[in-house]
Order: structure tokens, then sequence, then C-alpha cells
């Protein structure tokens, strides 16, 4: 299949409308909507095709609550890496839809995967973590084609949520996604907006 310029410029719009996501509507999404992102995990590539993503979907509300209080306890000890007008503008920033999402992912990457014999990951382990990051953004984009949102929670300890959702040691934390409805959109990043952060334009280095 060969694509032309409208479907150059369709994707780069889709790019630049893909946000983090941390202000949901309650509506669930539909058996469909999640077969879907399920569709565009399975199409990530992967070192040695290992897939080594694990996903966990997280419903029950004590374990939800488990990984809010967590939020809670991480969130406050990052803040107090701030202080003057940084720490006013941190406390201001909403940095994870954990109450409102209706769909909320775990993701892990298995460090020790059968799948792939080990090929292409010898001397770049941390391969098999990029390929569970590629899996992300294939469900991330996907969703923003659906008109639905994403949000990736890092403020976490990972060290607790494998104990927390009862998962194997060898598979690594490695994102929390928060996934739902927007409650409005926006072209443009929220920590830019909440003049945290500004984007910058990328510049090749040259060699």
């Amino acid at each position: 299949m060969k694509f032309n310029q409208d479907d150059t410029e369709a994707l780069l719009q889709l790019l630049s409308w893909r946000r983090d996501v941390r202000h949901f509507e309650q509506t669930p999404l539909t058996a469909q909507q999640i077969a879907k992102l399920l569709d565009a995990i399975d199409l990530a590539p992967s070192v040695g095709n290992s897939r080594p993503w694990k996903f966990v979907r997280v419903q029950s509300d004590t374990l939800r609550d488990r990984i809010y209080q967590n939020f809670l306890k991480s969130n406050s000890d990052a803040a107090g890496a701030y202080s003057g007008e940084d720490a006013e503008k941190y406390d201001k920033l909403k940095l994870a839809g954990l109450k409102e999402a209706p769909l909320q992912l775990a993701v892990f990457t298995d460090t020790e995967p059968s799948a792939g014999k080990g090929l292409g990951r010898q001397t770049m382990p941390e391969t098999l973590t990029y390929s569970t990051v590629i899996a992300i953004h294939n469900l991330w984009l996907v969703a923003r084609t659906m008109n639905i949102g994403v949000g990736w929670v890092s403020i976490l300890e990972q060290s607790k949520l494998n104990k927390i959702l009862d998962v194997p040691e060898e598979w690594q934390f490695t994102a929390y996604l928060c996934i739902g409805h927007p409650s409005f959109n926006s072209k443009t990043p929220e920590l830019h907006e909440k003049d945290w952060q500004l984007n910058a334009k990328t510049e090749w280095i040259e060699r």
C-alpha cells in the first residue's frame, strides 16, 4: 500500500492533537472501543518480536484507591523538590485523572520474556521497555482517532505497584494509563498553558 500527502497531513494533525489528558468524563468506554485499543497494541513492533508488554486492567475500587494513595504520597514527595514560584505552580497543576478516568491500565514490561530468544537485546536490554512504550503510543494515537483521551501517570512509587497488583517480580512497572473521554480538548499541552514548561522546536545536532 502506498500513502500520499493527504495521509501525511492527516497523521501530522493527529499528532498535533495528541495530548496528555488529565480531565475526564466518567462515561464508560464501550467494548468495541476497548477492542480497538487492544488491536492497536497488537500492531506495535518489538525487539526480537518479544512483545514484552503486560497490560493490567485495574477495575477494583480498592486497588484504584491504593494506587491513588500511592500517587498522593509520591506527589507530595515530588512537590518538596520545588520552592518559591515553582512550588506555587506545582501545587496548582492537575497531574492525574485517577479519580475520574473510567478505564485504567497498569503497564509492565516483562524483563525476562522467553519470546524473541534474546534477539536484539543482548547489548541493549532496555529495548524491552522501549518496545512497551511504542505499544503505549500505538494505543494513544488510536484512542485519539476515537476522540478518547489518554493520560500517563508517572508520579507513582513504582516499587510498590507489583505488590499492589500482585504481578510477577520480573515485570517492571512502566506506566499507569488513565483513559476516557476528555472533559475538554486542547491542542496545546497543559504544562505549556499553565506556564510550567513551554514547547520548543527540535533541532538536529550535526556531526
